[in-house]
């Protein structure tokens, strides 16, 4: 992928999206192709197929999804399930038909089984029982990984699968029905500063040890492998550390300001108890995340603050 390089970002204007309209931009990048979903409906193959054929994009990064936290993961199985498949089935396919160059699809973390050997390497995947809570989205996610091998070895296709740890930052979802747990606890915190709330709650027993990452570190890295030429291959990116979920709370707590107490609601689920993504296979090509977690949240905090 070079400079002249025609690219499609399916999801630009989601939070991973966004990031990597940023960085090819900021990069030098100016063929970017780019549509918003009111006009475009990846879940219309016909319409995939259309607007593929239409702009021909060298190279595609498949950002576009149904996301969420475990709360809406849970609720919303059959939709998450569902439109996860078809969109990533409807992209792919259309690049295979209309020979683009290169396929940058995103995969998550999730994907690996809930009972992992830490920290998880990516042949781990398929070799036992996924977590409950986000099922269906694995599955829809562990599909698409399966398509983009499959092409590549029967088609000799140049299609790559990134598998992202847990992500926060800019243009994130701050709905406390559907956010992730980090971005949920800057608005619980923020809104609780504001009301000068003495305590506020998270869910779970603050246990579990999560991995969480700054957007703009997987656009980095992603951008990394296009320009490398990686042409096949599944690659974990992440931090390569992980923090328990309440000492996460108490970051978020110290950056937002907040001054009351945080309390456990341990009627809610913790999910699986850890995962930590194995990088050492993109350490290797030489990639390594600019970032840290604590300037992130920072980051982050600011860009939630110029959202309300």
């Amino acid at each position: 992928m070079n400079k002249n390089s025609r690219i499609f970002i399916a999801g630009h204007r989601g939070m991973v999206g966004s990031s990597i309209h940023r960085a090819l931009i900021s990069r030098g990048y100016k063929n970017l192709i780019t549509v918003p979903k009111s006009k475009l409906n990846l879940l219309s193959q016909k319409d995939t197929e259309d607007f593929i054929e239409s702009t021909r994009p060298d190279y595609i990064f498949l950002v576009a999804a149904k996301v969420g936290g475990i709360l809406a993961n849970n609720s919303f199985r059959a939709d998450f399930i569902y439109e996860n498949l078809v969109v990533q089935t409807n992209v792919i396919g259309a690049a295979y038909q209309n020979k683009v160059k290169g396929l940058c699809f995103f995969g998550s973390s999730c994907i690996y089984p809930k009972d992992c050997p830490q920290p998880i390497k990516e042949e781990y995947l398929l070799s036992g029982e996924l977590e409950k809570t986000n099922e269906p989205y694995s599955i829809a996610k562990i599909a698409g990984i399966k398509m983009i091998e499959s092409f590549n070895e029967q088609y000799n296709t140049s299609y790559i699968s990134v598998i992202p740890t847990n992500l926060f930052g800019p243009n994130d979802n701050y709905d406390l029905k559907t956010a992730h747990a980090l971005p949920a606890m800057i608005r619980k915190f923020h809104e609780a500063k504001k009301s000068c709330a003495k305590e506020t709650s998270i869910w779970g027993s603050g246990k579990p040890l999560r991995e969480f990452m700054y957007v703009d570190n997987i656009s980095d890295a992603c951008i990394f492998l296009m320009e490398l030429g990686v042409n096949h291959g599944s690659y974990n990116i992440g931090q390569g550390e992980d923090i328990s979920i309440l000492d996460i709370a108490r970051t978020v707590k110290k950056i937002v300001g907040y001054k009351g107490e945080i309390v456990l609601d341990e009627s809610k689920p913790d999910g699986t108890f850890r995962k930590l993504l194995d990088v050492t296979k993109l350490n290797n090509l030489g990639w390594k995340p600019k970032i840290g977690f604590e300037e992130g949240i920072n980051l982050t905090y600011k860009d939630y603050l110029s959202s309300l």
